[in-house]
C-alpha cells in the first residue's frame, strides 16, 4: 500500500480539538467535518488541500479527546495519510479503526509542500522534492488489512466467518 501526496506540515501535540472542533462532533455528515477540519489551527487548510495529500507532525499527534472524529474528518477531507514522529495512541488506534493510514516516523525532514509518498508495508517514506528516504515503523499484515479494506467494520463484515 503505497500513497502519494503533497506534505500538510505541522508541529507537536496536534489536539483532536484542534483537528476537529467539538462544536462540530454532532454530526454524521462527513463533508460537514471535512469543511472545518484544522480550521483553528490552519484556516486555509481547506482551501488549499487536495485529494490524496498528508499530513505531516511532529511529536503526540492526535492527543486530548478519543473522538473518532478526528480522523474521519481528516479522511473525509481527502487526506490519504498521516505521517508524524509519534501520536497518541487512541488516535493511532482510530485512525486504523476507521481506514485512515497512519505512520510513525521519528526521524524525517519533511517540510510544507514537499511530495510524500508512504509505503506502509515497508514502513517508508520517501520525500520525493528532497530525494529522501525515511525509516518509519513497519505496521503488522492484519492492520495493513483492515486499512486496505476501509477500517475495522468492513474488515470484520468481510471476515465474519474468521471472527469469534
Amino acid at each position: 500500500m503505497k500513497l502519494t501526496g503533497n506534505a500538510h506540515v505541522y508541529g507537536s501535540n496536534i489536539d483532536t480539538d484542534r483537528i476537529i472542533p467539538g462544536k462540530y462532533t454532532k454530526t454524521l455528515d462527513m463533508s460537514q467535518l471535512a469543511d472545518h477540519v484544522l480550521e483553528d489551527l490552519d484556516p486555509d487548510f481547506r482551501k488549499n488541500v487536495k485529494e490524496g495529500d498528508v499530513i505531516v507532525a511532529d511529536d503526540n499527534f492526535g492527543c486530548g479527546s478519543s473522538r473518532e472524529q478526528a480522523p474521519l474528518a481528516l479522511k473525509a477531507a481527502g487526506i490519504s495519510a498521516v505521517v508524524a514522529r509519534s501520536y497518541a495512541r487512541i488516535f493511532f488506534r482510530n485512525a486504523i479503526n476507521v481506514g485512515l493510514p497512519v505512520i510513525e516516523a521519528s526521524d524525517h525532514a519533511i517540510e510544507k509542500e514537499n511530495i510524500v509518498q508512504v509505503d506502509l508495508m515497508n514502513g517508508i517514506i520517501f520525500n520525493k522534492t528532497k530525494n529522501e528516504t525515511y525509516q518509519g515503523t513497519t505496521m503488522p499484515r492484519v492492520m495493513i488489512n483492515i486499512l486496505e479494506e476501509g477500517g475495522l467494520v468492513p474488515y470484520l463484515k468481510k471476515h465474519k466467518d474468521y471472527v469469534l
